[in-house]
């Protein structure tokens, strides 16, 4: 057994093809796409693997595609895994949560579709922006959205790395924050294509709206702790687990604070990283840099993963 730490990545990992070769080779790949489909009452595998990728990407299609994939990526290699705790970016902070059993592949797949469209819908209701901000301190990004909030809402919204962070917020806000950005030092300053202001005060409805629908889950437990992105705590129940899930949206995603904690969980354990790409072992090697990670996505991966353990 691998004592491992598992990584569920987020939105934005989505391509087409994604999970295809997974499905066709391993039945426990296959089953767990065939429940996500059931659970929707549509064919979302035919759209993840046929696409065409511009409705893929769409907020409400990604999100449920990205957990199908990353929860049958793990179903074939779950039984060579002692899993200590769990994280996921976002989006794949559900699919963390569903592989630690405290809701059903049924329940997780309708929920984040759900999300998915609450936070479209917050979108058209108020335009948003986000970019990344690279090659400065997360502190120095904070001050100068902080500086840049008189052209609007602007927040820091995703710590990726210590110095890669995502800033969310009204459109002329997200542009004046860059800009200040970018005479602090900043390398780049990248715009985001992304349908709304993410993890910014502008998901406001969303969050609402995602409230009563995480009221209305059957959800327990983890079996193992998760990370939240909100706090970078370890959640054990479900009641913090639901608490932290609703603030989530509206709240930054706490991911350098977050791997550091998951490194104290396990020293040691193996962090594999379920699902499409690569992005979240990437950056884990910029956050810790003696961790080990693996990527399983693929039957190549999945099958060299299963000899060596």
């Amino acid at each position: 057994m691998v004592n491992a730490v598992l990584l569920c990545p987020g939105q934005g990992a989505q391509r087409v093809g994604m999970g295809k070769d997974l499905a066709e080779r391993f039945s426990a790949a296959r089953d767990v796409f065939l429940a996500v489909d059931d659970a929707l009452g549509l064919s979302l595998t035919r759209l993840m693997w046929e696409g065409p990728e511009a409705e893929l990407t769409l907020t409400h299609n990604a999100q449920p595609a990205i957990l199908a994939h990353t929860l049958a990526a793990l179903a074939v290699i779950r039984e060579k895994l002692h899993l200590a705790a769990g994280a996921g970016h976002s989006l794949g902070e559900y699919s963390a949560y569903a592989a630690a059993g405290s809701l059903g592949v049924a329940d997780a797949a309708r929920l984040v579709r759900h999300r998915g469209e609450l936070m479209l819908e917050a979108s058209k209701r108020r335009a948003g922006a986000m970019a990344a901000v690279l090659g400065i301190p997360s502190e120095a990004v904070v001050e100068r959205c902080r500086e840049a909030s008189g052209s609007g809402v602007v927040v820091a919204a995703n710590i990726n790395a210590p110095d890669q962070t995502v800033i969310s917020g009204d459109p002329e806000a997200v542009e004046h924050a860059g800009a200040l950005c970018k005479a602090a030092g900043a390398k780049r300053v990248l715009s985001l294509k992304v349908s709304g202001a993410f993890h910014s005060p502008l998901m406001q409805p969303a969050a609402d709206g995602l409230r009563a629908a995480l009221e209305s889950v059957l959800f327990g437990d983890p079996a193992f702790p998760v990370i939240a992105n909100a706090t970078a705590e370890a959640v054990r129940t479900a009641r913090d687990a639901l608490r932290l899930l609703a603030r989530q949206l509206t709240a930054p995603v706490l991911w350098v604070d977050g791997m550091q904690a998951a490194t104290q969980i396990s020293p040691g354990a193996v962090f594999v990283e379920a699902g499409p790409g690569t992005v979240l072992s990437g950056l884990l090697k910029r956050i810790v840099p003696e961790a080990k990670s693996v990527a399983i996505g693929s039957v190549a991966e999945a099958t060299r993963f299963l000899e060596a353990a």
